[in-house]
Parts: C-alpha cells; sequence; structure tokens
C-alpha cells in the first residue's frame, strides 16, 4: 500500500492512503491519526489500512480526494531518527580520488553511518532554503523505515522490521562539511533538513525489485530539466539494508518511525550518471583537473523519481526549488 500526510496545520499532518496511480487518496485518521501512531501500533493498523487501500483501488469513492502532492507534507513530518549511510561505495572512491585519496581498507566491511536531520523534513514540493555560498547539493537516496527494531537485531532477522519505503533528497551543504570533518565531531550544520517522497510503501509494492536486501530499480535525477544520472539503486550496494539495520541496531533500539538511508545511490558503470553534483564535479576534477558544474542556485529545481518496470512512478516524484532564506 501507499501512505501519505496531508498538510492540516499541525506539525504530523493527517494520515492518508494514496491509491496506486497516486492520483486519489482516503483520509484514514480514523484508523490511526498520524502515520507515526500507524507505525506505532502497525499490527493493529496495517491490515485496516491495507482494506482501504483496496477498497481506493478497487471501486470509485465518494469519499476519495485528488492527490495533490503540494498539499502533502513528508510522510513522516518529524521522525524520531534518521540514520544515513553511505553504502554505495563508488561514490566515496570518486571523492577521495578526486582529492588523491586512497579510500581505507575497512570502508569495504563495515558501513559508514551517521545521524541525520530527521525533525523536519521537507515535504516533496518543499523548496530547498539555504545560502548559495554554503554549495547546495542534492543526494538522491532510498530509504526504509522500521518497526521497532531490537537492540543488538540479527542480520538474517533485520529485515523483518522494514515497514516503508520512501525516496529520500539528502540535502548537503557541501562548503561546510571540510570545517566540521575537521573537527572530528562529524556533520549538524552542513546537513538541513532533507525531503522525502510524496508517499511511502510497503515492500510488496516494489514486487520482484525487491528482494529483502536491495531495490533493483533505477533512480532518476533532474537538475532545471537536465539528466543528471539514472543509477540502479540495486547495483553496487555494498552493504544491503538489513546489514544498515544490523549496523544501526548493534548498541541502541531502534523505535518504530527510524528511517535508515542508502546513502548517495551510484553505480561503477558510469554511463548512468551521477547521484549527486559533488559525482559530478569529482569526475571532472580527475579528468581536467577542476570541476565545471556548480552547485545549486536560487531558482534551480530538482527532481528525483522512481518507475517501475511498467514505467509508473511508485513514490511520486520529488520535485524542489532553491530558495534564499528569509
Amino acid at each position: 500500500m501507499k501512505l501519505a500526510t496531508l498538510k492540516d496545520g499541525t506539525r504530523d499532518g493527517t494520515l492518508l492512503v494514496a491509491s496506486r496511480d497516486l492520483a486519489r487518496a482516503l483520509k484514514a485518521d480514523h484508523v490511526a491519526p498520524t502515520l507515526q501512531a500507524a507505525l506505532d501500533d502497525w499490527g493493529y493498523c496495517a491490515p485496516q489500512l491495507e482494506q482501504l487501500y483496496n477498497e481506493l483501488n478497487d471501486r470509485p469513492s465518494a469519499r476519495a480526494l485528488e492527490l495533490d502532492p503540494a498539499q502533502l507534507m513528508a510522510p513522516l513530518p518529524r521522525a524520531y531518527q534518521f540514520a544515513d549511510a553511505s553504502s554505495f561505495l563508488v561514490h566515496a572512491e570518486l571523492i577521495r580520488k578526486s582529492r588523491k585519496q586512497e579510500l581505507p581498507s575497512w570502508w569495504k566491511s563495515e558501513p559508514m553511518m551517521y545521524q541525520g536531520c530527521s525533525d523536519p523534513f521537507l515535504g516533496a514540493r518543499d523548496d530547498i532554503v539555504a545560502a548559495e555560498d554554503l554549495g547546495i547539493d542534492l543526494e538522491a537516496e532510498i530509504a526504509v523505515v522500521t518497526g521497532d527494531v531490537p537492540l543488538g537485531v540479527e542480520r538474517d532477522k533485520a529485515a523483518a522490521h522494514i515497514r516503508l519505503f520512501v525516496l529520500l533528497n539528502d540535502v548537503s551543504l557541501r562548503n561546510l562539511v571540510p570545517k566540521e570533518l575537521e573537527k572530528g565531531f562529524g556533520f549538524f550544520q552542513s546537513k538541513p533538513p532533507s525531503a522525502l517522497s510524496p508517499v511511502a510503501v510497503t515492500p510488496d509494492e516494489l514486487g520482484a525489485a525487491w528482494d529483502g536486501k536491495r531495490v533493483d530499480l533505477p533512480l532518476r535525477i533532474e537538475v532545471n530539466g537536465e539528466l543528471l544520472g539514472e543509477p540502479n539503486a540495486g547495483k553496487d550496494m555494498q552493504f544491503h539494508f538489513a546489514r544498515l539495520i544490523e549496523h544501526a541496531a548493534a548498541t541502541r533500539p531502534l523505535r518504530a518511525g527510524t528511517l535508515v538511508g542508502s546513502g548517495t545511490v551510484s553505480n561503477r558503470d558510469r554511463k548512468t550518471g551521477a547521484g549527486c553534483l559533488f559525482e559530478r564535479r569529482a569526475e571532472e576534477i580527475i579528468k581536467r583537473g577542476e570541476a565545471a558544474t556548480p552547485f545549486l542556485k536560487y531558482g534551480d529545481t530538482v527532481r528525483l523519481e522512481m518507475r517501475d518496470a511498467e514505467g509508473r512512478s511508485i513514490f511520486g516524484m520529488i520535485e524542489q526549488q532553491v530558495a534564499a532564506p528569509a
């Protein structure tokens, strides 16, 4: 099923069940007022939400609303936790190579992960608000939303705790990253709010593309209407989602509503393009000694979308414009 959150003037919005074709929706607040509430009691709420989903897809309903992405918040407008990884090693390799640095050998056996900004998550049509001189970048990712995950969960049991998938634009302020990393305490100011896709989907909506570990589908990324890349989210993913959940829960339990991100989707076949502007710039530095591609400017538009094998949009499109701070 597909779930969304309607803007209603509150911080957490109203839970919606969206149709498979993303055209219509039904309010589901009689089942659970918010998506977080549904995740907190998934065993009770999920069957009722599934019934609404089937009703919406099978027959017309006078209660159905037109699903307008501009009227949606992020499916989880504020989440208890966002653990973002770097599971596509070619992304890190390119950046390191552009700096004439080697990738440490342990990166191939141990995931990189940091705690990102989870409050708020932006809606799919909300502006990216940041100063141009900070080096605004997009990062195209896919993420899972978990149920309650016990401390020390075993890898072969971790995927059972995945409730939903979302697309994610992990916004980065590249010019702030070096100084933060020099301090030895990791990202904070360089990672402002990220955006989620219009809807979150249950694993069955991915069909055969989801093998219990990875999502074997391309993720299309455009900047100002030009293709930046269309890498496959299942290929070259060094650490699959079960491994990432195991890593995140090694010393702490994860509460229902935790997001675990894949990191920038990137493939070794560079014909698939880049998953972020930083990758494109790294390739230019490696080839020509300097970067020609600029970071995002005011008025620029970014789009992220994943389609199934039949060409149907699964999550809806993230479409954001860059705006100056007030």
